[in-house]
């Protein structure tokens, strides 16, 4: 079966791609840093048969990156790395003025720094795999300019670029960096607390992370309206 490491699983986006694998029989190798949830999505996602690892932790911290490309090992080896956990800088967001230098620097380890550390650490096991691919979780933020968003943006345009060089320098390996839109999740309503307009669930984004599976389009940055479209 194939194995896919998904940071950020707990609940939201990670956890609903993760049901999705786990359906068609992947194993599974979830991170998060609430464990009592993690534990708690871990056994639901094992109700579909397959095997899943759940890992709490800080992406953040080499050791725990190393241990979830070990659980992957124990499984068979590593077929999607899915760079998923996010951390925002502030929460609520706030204006560049007035954001803390330390937040700043919490997104930058969390989306750029802890990404590229895990991919470090999972490129043995994913040169091997017969289809591997990495799935960067990006931000429509990383190409607009909102406000209040910059420092969140910054980090996921980072991430945009450490996808695409990663891509160049890895041609055997699927790189792409996924623009998911408009979600209602947790992260979400921690950035913009007042903000409580209808926004679609995670599962009805996953049908689009599922077509680059199937389909395996060149490396590079997508988003999940376009992905969407005629599925």
């Amino acid at each position: 079966m194939p194995v896919a490491i998904i940071t950020g699983a707990s609940k939201g986006l990670g956890r609903a791609l993760g049901a999705a694998l786990a359906e068609r029989g992947w194993d599974l190798v979830l991170d998060a840093r609430s464990g009592e949830v993690l534990r708690e999505t871990a056994a639901a996602l094992s109700a579909f048969g397959t095997r899943v690892e759940a890992l709490p932790g800080d992406v953040t911290d080499a050791g725990h990156r190393a241990g979830l490309v070990a659980a992957a090992r124990a499984l068979g080896g590593v077929d999607l790395l899915v760079n998923n956990a996010s951390a925002l800088g502030a929460e609520p967001l706030l204006r560049l003025a007035e954001l803390p230098l330390e937040g700043l620097r919490r997104a930058l380890e969390v989306n750029v720094v802890a990404a590229l550390g895990l991919v470090q650490e999972a490129l043995p096991l994913l040169r091997a795999a017969t289809a591997g691919a990495v799935i960067d979780v990006s931000s429509d933020a990383a190409a607009e300019a909102y406000g209040t968003w910059g420092g969140y943006g910054a980090s996921k345009a980072a991430l945009d670029q450490l996808s695409a060089v990663l891509a160049v320098e890895e041609p055997e390996l699927r790189v792409w960096a996924v623009d998911p839109g408009d979600m209602a999740t947790d992260l979400y309503a921690a950035a913009v607390p007042d903000d409580d307009a209808p926004r679609p669930a995670p599962d009805r984004v996953v049908p689009a992370f599922l077509r680059l599976l199937d389909e395996r389009p060149a490396s590079g940055r997508y988003g999940a309206p376009s992905l969407l479209e005629g599925r």
